[in-house]
């Protein structure tokens, strides 16, 4: 599995796409992978959600929806990996960005950035071809890294301005 099959994988085919075509069209493309390569690319998966698990990243998707549990934040980091590579380091490294996504998902006419159980997909079809579990790789820490991000408005609309004026709340 290298780094650009992973991607070519779990990318979606727009911005606005919804999570059940998207896990199908990720389902498909694991069924043709050999079951050594379906636990690479559960490894890589875990690996880029690890390197979401960030207090800024937790605080952009406050901003959007008001995220405020492990599981959420979880659906929202698949969420960012199925943008891509190119979206997932950008927002890595200034979570604002995603104020410039220019489609989002969306249910009941609100933005829903979360992908649920989409993470799971390679170790479900990994289960059923082999009976065995994958190895189990942890997708964060403790606790997220970096500084806890603040609740208060003016914070937020400091730290997130692009996102603040997109989502206000």
């Amino acid at each position: 599995m290298t780094e650009k099959e992973f991607w070519l994988l779990v990318t979606r085919e727009t911005a606005d796409q919804d999570q059940y075509s998207l896990a199908d069209n990720l389902k498909q493309g694991l069924n043709e992978l050999s079951n050594e390569e379906l636990a690479a690319f559960d490894k890589y998966f875990s690996q880029q959600m690890r390197k979401a698990y960030l207090w800024s990243l937790w605080g952009a998707a406050y901003v959007v929806t008001g995220c405020d549990s492990e599981y959420e934040f979880a659906e929202f980091r698949c969420f960012l990996i199925s943008l891509g590579q190119e979206w997932f380091e950008k927002v890595l490294v200034d979570p604002d960005a995603l104020g410039l996504l220019p489609q989002w998902p969306e249910k009941d006419g609100y933005a829903y950035p979360f992908v649920d159980e989409y993470d799971l997909i390679a170790g479900q079809l990994f289960e059923e071809r082999t009976g065995d579990e994958l190895p189990f790789v942890p997708s964060g820490q403790a606790s997220p890294q970096g500084k806890k991000f603040s609740h208060k408005k003016k914070q937020l609309k400091a730290s997130y301005p692009l996102l603040s004026q997109r989502f206000p709340y």
